[in-house]
């Protein structure tokens, strides 16, 4: 695989280690097949010294680019969730956590009031109602989101 596109599929699957010159693991510096920039590799292969007894803690974290403290995330992390665990998980919210059910409420007002009532001017109302600052796309998400049924 070419070294570019191998850099540029890491990265769009958030896997390039953005510090590979902290990885000082023989294994990395006197073989092709570890890749410093693979995080993933790293990780585990951090994992694998200390778990067959090669290394300590301490020394395998420092080797691989690591804090003593963020190896034992990485561990418990594996621990709980196989190779899984060693994937980045995403950062920021998971969902629209402004856009609550009595915002929503409120816009779903808003709408039926005005079929047509611009987002720009469902975001001024609800920035008046609730001192909310949403991101348009934010909103513009919600709004094509499928509406739960209520339970019965």
């Amino acid at each position: 695989m070419n070294p570019s596109s191998k850099d540029a599929i890491l990265r769009k699957q958030g896997l390039l280690n953005s510090h590979p010159d902290r990885v000082q693991a023989p294994s990395f510096l006197d073989h092709d097949f570890f890749d410093p920039l693979d995080l993933l590799q790293v990780k585990y292969e951090m994992l694998r010294c200390v778990i067959q007894g090669d290394l300590s803690v301490t020394q395998a974290a420092r080797l691989h680019g690591f804090s003593r403290p963020a190896y034992y995330q990485i561990y418990h992390a594996f621990e709980q969730h196989g190779i899984a665990g060693l994937l980045p998980l995403k950062r920021g919210p998971q969902s629209a956590h402004k856009l609550n059910a009595q915002v929503m409420e409120f816009v779903d007002q808003l709408r039926d009031q005005d079929p047509h009532i611009s987002v720009p001017k469902i975001l001024e109302k609800i920035q008046r109602r609730f001192s909310l600052q949403i991101h348009r796309r934010s909103l513009e998400r919600a709004l094509t989101r499928p509406k739960k049924k209520p339970l019965k």
